[in-house]
């Protein structure tokens, strides 16, 4: 057998490792993903272009980074003007809801666009006491804002900090976060509901869309220092637990909050991944760790309070119709890992000449909003005379029955409405992205326009990762041997202990000096190489690997790494992060696998065809995109309106109400969806496999975007390279209007 290879393939040595190969290839990709996470600190400075000369210097050094975060966060659509809050009332709920000693508490709201305005507490002095400071205190996310003022029970005295810095002469404002239940997240008039928490269900849709439930909550923070900047009183944010993420946030992306006080959430973020999934941020450990981001505060003042975090295990539970939640835990931040990361931060501050506005508070009794950090606060604040002198209940003036969990499910359904409306306008994005800036009067006009988008694709969307850094020390070994072909296992190395793994089909009247075209076969989630080579395998694959080798192609069925159930899942979301994705990885794999086809004697490498199904369509799609060694693609089973499946709230097609949290791609909707896709794979042959039945999309879906693809090649005046077949059927290979098309745009003679 070892010699038997060994005349085949050029330069191969015999394949020895056993056990599943698909399970340690995904194994050996996390260890690369998890090592380029863990080495990304190191690398972040060379991002920044920091000035330490003055404090203005460096403000201005750092817009650019600045700039990048808001992106990040999805923080840049123009918030609307605001002069004033309204008050909330009603005949059952009156303006004032509490008084204090020597302020007032009432109920408001104000517009931040025009689906969404911000819900809250407005805390104001009383006419007779002057305001020292004006302040955002923002609760942690399953902590209503009457919990922080001390206007219901629920939280130990000494942590209601709304309150006590109201007592201290401040105006403040506490918001309303979007919180952990999942009560609304689906759309019962579809029957379809989730468990996944609010917060992850906004995540979801917003993501596709380039943005973020970060970035919709910090807007309803800088909606209010808009409107408190009308006043020269100082603006300070605090927060807790998640809403100290999103003070910590508000402050790295405006500068005119001129304090800031983080409780319960400040640490390493390098293993963001095991958080819950609403905390993802597309490139974010890239470029930035917690203490980056306060760097962008610097030189401002920052106070850090190792209190006791939020603790959630996980997701709500799983129950008869609601599942497909992401997994994440919260834990709170060990002190330790506090510490250390506050002391990255403090080198910013001191080189900045400006130590003595960072601080760090350690509350005894481990609760946020300790009269040290408050007072730091205020001190940052320009009010050093205003006092956190001892806590004091409230004093009820008047009977509460206010409808909270109306209130929660009006904030939640705004944002749904917002991402809906960023999903309508998505198609004019792509328009404005894409197509306004290519053209298409000629296929050499096309092509060289296309070279930034399709490096923006790669860079911005699908994440580049380092290319392969090692010989592929090719291996193989004999395990079909068929009347019309025979069939290798191929393993390639890509980086240290990273490798690729697909089955070789060769024909058995290969002759010598001949070259043949090959057929790369992509199988689907959870699939393997052996359900598209193996005739004995009955399947929806139909065994196409085999059927095209018994045609005469060479054809090569690669593993790609959706494998696994939730461990490949975890390659996302350790990938995102580091501004990498699923696909930065099976990119590189191809690039090696064609490498490596193009060295053997038999191989065309001028005539390599792609033809994937379902995820393997996904990859169709992405890969060939990037890779122009492809010479034609095939999506089967997956081609459809991607955006809007990803993202909207309105079909159970979508992906909003499934298990695979996988599925979205940061800011793809206003960049890249499938006809995008094809127009980077253009003038290239491109066609469309679609059974009526199939699952993935309507008709309509697959029609209308294909449509996009259609126009595209009639102007370039290659309508002949580009088809889609409708068949009677289901979520399959197909493989005749397909099998035909490979023959004729792979020049090979049909049987």
């Amino acid at each position: 057998m070892a010699n038997e290879t060994a005349q085949t393939l050029h330069g191969t040595t015999q394949l020895t490792i056993e056990g599943d190969l698909a399970a340690q290839m995904v194994e050996a990709l996390d260890g690369y993903v998890t090592d380029a996470s863990a080495r990304s600190p190191e690398k972040r400075e060379a991002l920044w272009n920091r000035d330490y000369s003055s404090h203005t210097a460096y403000t201005e050094s750092v817009e650019p980074n600045r700039a990048r975060f808001r992106k990040q966060i999805g923080c840049y659509d123009e918030r609307l003007p605001i002069e004033e809050l309204s008050y909330i009332a009603s005949t059952r709920t009156p303006v004032q809801v509490m008084e204090g000693e020597n302020y007032t508490v009432s109920r408001v709201r104000w517009q931040v666009f025009d689906e969404v305005e911000g819900e809250g507490l407005l805390l104001e002095p009383m006419h007779n006491v002057p305001i020292t400071a004006q302040v955002v205190a923002l609760p942690d996310a399953d902590w209503t804002p009457e919990m922080i003022a001390g206007v219901t029970d629920g939280l130990p005295l000494n942590a209601r900090f709304a309150q006590h810095l109201a007592k201290a002469g401040c105006r403040v404002v506490v918001p309303l976060l979007i919180n952990r239940d999942d009560t609304y997240s689906g759309n019962s008039t579809i029957g379809a509901m989730t468990n996944q928490p609010h917060r992850e269900f906004i995540y979801r849709m917003a993501y596709e869309l380039g943005r973020h439930i970060i970035g919709y909550e910090v807007q309803k923070v800088l909606s209010l220092v808009d409107w408190m900047s009308h006043s020269d009183v100082p603006i300070g944010v605090i927060g807790y637990g998640e809403g100290g993420l999103i003070a910590l946030y508000s402050a790295a992306a405006d500068t005119r909050i001129q304090a800031t006080a983080v409780s319960g959430y400040f640490q390493s973020r390098q293993e963001v991944w095991r958080e819950p999934i609403y905390r993802n941020v597309w490139g974010l450990l890239h470029e930035f760790g917690d203490a980056e981001i306060a760097s962008l505060i610097a030189p401002r003042p920052l106070i850090i309070e190792t209190s006791r975090g939020p603790e959630v295990a996980g997701p709500p539970a799983t129950r008869p119709g609601r599942g497909g939640a992401a997994p994440g835990q919260l834990v709170s931040p060990p002190i330790d890992a506090v510490k250390a990361e506050f002391d990255r931060t403090r080198d910013f501050y001191q080189q900045l000449g400006s130590e003595d506005a960072i601080h760090l508070v350690s509350p005894e009794d481990r609760l946020p909003g300790s009269q040290e950090t408050l007072s730091a606060l205020l001190t940052g604040l320009g009010a050093e005379d205003a006092r956190i002198d001892g806590y004091h209940a409230l004093s009820e003036t008047n009977v509460d029955d206010f409808d909270y969990e109306a209130r929660q499910k009006r904030q939640f359904m705004q944002l749904v409405n917002l991402s809906q409306r960023f999903l309508r306008e998505a198609a004019t994005r792509r328009q404005e992205f894409f197509w306004e800036k290519t053209d298409a009067t000629s296929l050499a006009q096309w092509e060289e326009t296309c070279t930034d988008p399709k490096a923006y694709f790669w860079d911005e969307v699908i994440g580049r990762c380092p290319p392969p850094d090692v010989p592929a020390n090719p291996r193989t070994r004999l395990i079909y041997d068929e009347p019309n072909w025979k069939g290798y296992e191929v393993v390639l190395d890509v980086w240290n202990d990273v490798f690729a793994y697909g089955i070789l089909l060769l024909p058995n009247d290969l002759q010598p000096g001949e070259q043949r075209p090959v057929v790369v076969c992509q199988h689907g989630l959870e699939g393997r190489p052996q359900d598209t080579a193996d005739p004995k395998i009955e399947s929806v694959y139909h065994s196409y690997a085999a059927s095209l080798a018994d045609r005469g192609f060479i054809t090569y069925a690669p593993q790609n790494p959706y494998i696994g159930l939730d461990a490949f899942r975890v390659l996302q979301r350790k990938a995102n992060p580091i501004k990498w994705s699923l696909f930065s990885f099976i990119i590189r794999q191809h690039e090696q696998t064609l490498d490596w086809l193009a060295e053997q004697a038999f191989v065309d490498e001028e005539r390599i065809g792609f033809y994937g199904l379902s995820y393997g369509g996904k990859t169709a799609m992405r890969v060939p995109a990037v890779l122009d060694r492809y010479a034609c693609s095939i999506c089967s089973a997956d081609f459809n309106e991607w955006i809007v499946k990803n993202a909207t709230f309105h079909s159970r097609y979508s992906y909003m109400f499934t298990g695979e949290y996988e599925m979205p791609e940061f800011d793809l909707g206003n960049t890249f969806n499938y006809g995008e896709m094809a127009g980077l794979i253009a003038p290239r042959p491109f066609m469309v496999e679609r059974g009526h039945e199939d699952g993935v999309a309507p008709d309509e879906w697959v029609a209308h975007e294909f449509a996009v693809v259609r126009r595209l090649y009639v102007q370039l005046g290659i309508a002949d390279r580009t088809e889609i077949e409708f068949f009677d059927g289901g979520h399959q290979i197909n493989s005749e209007a397909t099998f035909r098309f490979l023959h004729r745009h792979l020049n090979w003679p049909e049987p």
